[in-house]
């Protein structure tokens, strides 16, 4: 597997996404699986708009000094490749339409066409308390998506977590969920407008 040409598909799609509000300056993060116990990761410095060969690092499943500079969300996507062969790209976003719709609903039912055709109804994990969500969250997160044979995964008032065998399927399921969750909140808005 070519890994500088991973990098640079993975800093085209960053920059794709940090346009989008996907990511925050150093907010999210975006993986490769490269080999059967590495993948690749932005740092913790990582800025998504100029992901470069310094802000992505590749680390062992076993843990050594690499780990470090890698992104907090590291163990995440190493207990999520560990346990599902599938994922070969993980991504953390917090798409602003996705994550306030997750505030006050426990459930994304999209009412557009694509939103429909492609996601279907998608339930919203709600992580009780934020205070250990970063202990709980490696294990949680792989197990929800063991559980319940989905690749995307939505968590309130944090952000959503996918991966795909396919970075270019990864990336569309995330626009077409954010897009549906835009005009759902806006379906609400137009709907309390009317009740005036």
């Amino acid at each position: 597997m070519n890994k500088q040409h991973i990098k640079q598909k993975l800093s085209s799609l960053a920059l794709s996404m940090f346009r989008k509000d996907f990511f925050g300056i150093y907010h999210g993060s975006l993986s490769a699986k490269t080999e059967q116990s590495r993948f690749i990761i932005n740092t913790k410095e990582a800025v998504f708009d100029a992901l470069d060969e310094h802000a992505l690092i590749e680390l062992y499943f076993k843990q050594d000094y690499r780990w470090n500079q890698a992104s907090i969300d590291a163990p995440i996507h190493h207990s999520i490749y560990s346990q599902i062969t599938e994922a070969k790209f993980i991504c953390f976003s917090m798409p602003q339409f996705t994550t306030a719709y997750s505030l006050n609903h426990n459930i994304i039912t999209p009412k557009d066409y694509f939103g429909y055709r492609e996601l279907g109804s998608i339930e919203i994990f709600d992580p009780k308390q934020f205070d250990d969500w970063y202990e709980r969250a490696q294990s949680e997160i792989a197990y929800y998506f063991q559980t319940k044979k989905t690749n995307i995964m939505v968590i309130r008032g944090y952000g959503v977590y996918a991966y795909s065998r396919d970075m270019h399927e990864m990336a569309k399921k995330l626009a077409i969920l954010e897009k549906s969750c835009r005009l759902l909140m806006l379906d609400d808005k137009s709907a309390q407008q009317m009740d005036f």
